[in-house]
């Protein structure tokens, strides 16, 4: 298991930010610049991370690919295209996106997100971003998410099934798909059913908790690693049995003493998953 976070800090060139992130304990990053970025810097990067033995995880996209403004999803999804051309070129383990959402938010909760014409446009629009960038090696990967599909196991197996394109894969963030009691309550479950249905098609996964507050409504608050209710040693052991390898990524921390403790907590805690 190579465990990392998603965040890139500022620096001043490649070496010193594939130094720092050695420093910090990580094993895999993400790719800390984009498609626009100039042919000689995206090589420099590569490089540093195989100086330093850095697994490139993720190239990331973060933007909404079913925007309702139609000249915006275009450029969403041409962008997504290079992202993805990106990621095969400098070898990343996937390219990574959540499905997109039918508002202003681009990652935001609405009834439409769950509609089946929605399901059919988020099917035709990674064929698309696939069929034009036509990777070779690495893979178009859909972050789960609580509100836009898929937000389960039996959704991903099924959008797998209906987009039916070999580069399609997929990207676990199990926090994410907790949003309800019983999957939070009995979440050791919830992390089998998991891996012995999406398993096999796992190229990169996210680790963080998820803790439930005692007041009404039913509320679910995102908390770093040890401060939540999931078994992360669960979490950490089914990542092990699938692979060696995979790139486990902290998220969702602001500062660089943030992600510092956290690392450090989950080295240690963990120790012997590392």
């Amino acid at each position: 298991m190579r465990l990392g976070i998603n965040k890139a800090f500022q620096h001043e060139n490649p070496d010193q930010w594939a130094r720092k992130m050695h420093q910090l304990g990580c094993k895999s990053v993400i790719f800390p610049t984009d498609s626009r970025a100039p042919e000689e810097l995206v090589e420099a990067y590569v490089q540093a991370a195989k100086t330093y033995d850095l697994v490139l995880a993720e190239v990331g996209i973060w933007k909404n690919q079913l925007a309702p403004d139609r000249r915006e999803q275009k450029k969403v999804i041409d962008y997504s295209v290079e992202q993805l051309k990106l990621a095969d070129r400098v070898g990343a383990m996937c390219c990574v996106n959540v499905a997109g959402a039918k508002g202003a938010l681009w990652d935001g909760p609405y009834k439409e997100n769950f509609s089946k014409s929605t399901w059919k446009q988020t099917v035709a629009v990674i064929q698309e971003i696939i069929d034009r960038a036509q990777p070779r090696t690495t893979y178009f990967t859909i972050e789960p998410m609580p509100w836009m599909y898929p937000t389960g196991p039996d959704e991903y197996l099924q959008l797998i099934q209906d987009v039916n394109r070999e580069q399609f894969a997929v990207h676990m963030d199990l926090a994410n798909m907790i949003n309800c009691p019983q999957r939070y309550f009995f979440n050791e479950e919830f992390i089998d059913e998991c891996f012995e249905k999406l398993g096999p098609y796992m190229k990169s996964c996210h680790i963080k908790d998820v803790l439930l507050d005692d007041q009404f409504t039913f509320r679910l608050y995102e908390k770093p690693c040890g401060e939540g209710g999931l078994n992360l040693e669960h979490y950490l052991e089914r990542i092990r049995q699938q692979s060696a390898d995979m790139p486990v990524l902290i998220e969702h921390l602001h500062t660089e003493e943030e992600f510092t403790d956290s690392i450090q907590y989950v080295r240690k805690r963990y120790a012997r998953f590392l």
